[in-house]
C-alpha cells in the first residue's frame, strides 16, 4: 500500500484517538481502531512481528524486514497513541474527577454508535452469530460488574504482568485496557507513573504490553481469517456489553482509601438520570451524546466515500 505523509499523519491522529480512549477505564482503543478502519491492518501489522522477521533481517536486511512488519504504519500509530497518553493523561484524570458525568456520555455516545457501525460489517447473520454475539454481550457486562482488587500494587513484575493483560483487552473493540488495570489495581499506579515519569514503572508496563500485544495479535488475526463473521459478532456483543461501564449517571455503593489518603469510589452501579444524586446534567449530556454518535457516522460516510 502506498502512502504519503499526509496519510501517516492521519494514521497518528487515529493513534492520538486510540490513546485518547485507551486512558478512560471504559472506552477500548480496539473500538476506536476498528471505526477508524485500521484495526485489521494492525493486526496483521503486529502479527508479523515474529521469528520469521529474524531470518529477513537477517538475509535480507532492514529495509526488507521493516516492510514485512509495516512499519511505517506501526511507527506512526504508536507515536500517537503515546503522544496521546502523555499530554492527555492529565486531561482526562480532571475530567474523571470532576466532569465524570458529561466525559462519559460523550464516550457513550461515541460507542453506541460503534455498535451499528461494526454490526454493520457482518455479511452473514444466522443462529451462531446471533448466539456469540448473546455470549459476549453477557461477558462484558459481567466484567464490567466485577469489583476492582482493593489493594494497588506497583511492583515492577505486577506492573508488567498487568501490562500484558491489559493489552490484550485494550485491542478488543469494547473490552477497555484501562477497566482491565481499574480491576487488577493497577490503574492509578500507572496514571501516576505516567504523571510522575516514573519511567521505570512505564518501562515494565510498556514491555509486558509488548509481549501480551504479540501474542494476542496472532489469535485475533486467525479468528479474522477464519471466521470473520463470528469473530465481528463476538466483538458486537462486548460492545454492547461494556455500555454498562460507561453510562454516565451512576451509584456509588461502597467507597475505599487509595494510596494518597484520599476517598474514591470502589463499587458502583448504573441508574437513571432521573435517581441520580448530584447534578445530571440531562442537556448537556444529550448533546455531548448526540455529538459522539455523530462523529462515528461522519467517520463511516467519509470511509465509504474514501472507498
Amino acid at each position: 500500500m502506498s502512502r504519503n505523509l499526509k496519510d501517516y499523519f492521519v494514521i497518528g491522529l487515529k493513534g492520538m484517538a486510540m490513546g485518547a480512549a485507551d486512558v478512560v477505564p471504559g472506552v477500548s482503543g480496539g473500538t476506536i481502531a476498528f471505526i477508524s478502519g485500521i484495526y485489521e491492518e494492525l493486526l496483521g501489522s503486529i502479527s508479523n512481528v515474529n521469528f520469521d522477521l529474524l531470518k529477513i533481517l537477517k538475509q535480507d536486511g532492514f529495509k526488507a524486514a521493516w516492510k514485512e512488519v509495516n512499519g511505517n504504519f506501526l511507527l506512526s500509530l504508536f507515536i500517537g497513541i503515546f503522544v496521546s497518553i502523555v499530554s492527555l493523561a492529565k486531561a482526562i484524570k480532571y475530567l474523571l474527577e470532576n466532569e465524570p458525568v458529561l466525559l462519559w456520555s460523550f464516550f457513550f455516545g461515541l460507542v453506541l454508535a460503534s455498535v451499528i457501525y461494526i454490526a454493520k460489517q457482518i455479511t452473514k447473520w444466522n443462529s451462531v452469530a446471533i448466539l456469540v454475539l448473546i455470549l459476549g454481550s453477557f461477558l462484558a457486562y459481567y466484567i464490567t460488574t466485577l469489583n476492582p482488587l482493593v489493594s494497588e500494587n506497583s511492583s515492577i513484575l505486577f506492573m508488567f504482568i498487568a501490562g500484558a493483560i491489559a493489552i490484550c483487552a485494550m485491542i478488543l473493540p469494547g473490552i477497555s485496557g484501562a477497566f482491565i488495570l481499574v480491576l487488577l489495581g493497577a490503574y492509578k499506579p500507572v496514571l501516576a507513573a505516567v504523571n510522575d515519569r516514573d519511567y521505570k514503572t512505564i518501562a515494565a508496563v510498556g514491555f509486558g504490553a509488548i509481549i501480551g500485544l504479540l501474542a494476542f495479535s496472532k489469535v485475533l488475526k486467525w479468528l479474522f481469517t477464519h471466521y470473520k463473521n463470528y469473530t465481528l459478532a463476538v466483538l458486537t456483543g462486548f460492545i454492547i456489553g461494556s455500555l454498562n461501564k460507561i453510562w454516565p449517571w451512576k451509584e456509588t455503593l461502597t467507597w475505599r482509601t487509595n494510596s494518597h489518603g484520599v476517598e474514591v469510589p470502589f463499587n458502583q452501579q448504573s441508574v437513571s438520570p432521573f435517581s441520580y444524586v448530584g447534578e445530571a446534567e440531562l442537556t448537556m449530556a444529550i448533546i455531548l451524546a448526540t455529538i459522539g454518535f455523530g462523529l462515528i457516522l461522519l467517520m463511516e460516510k467519509l470511509a465509504v466515500k474514501k472507498q
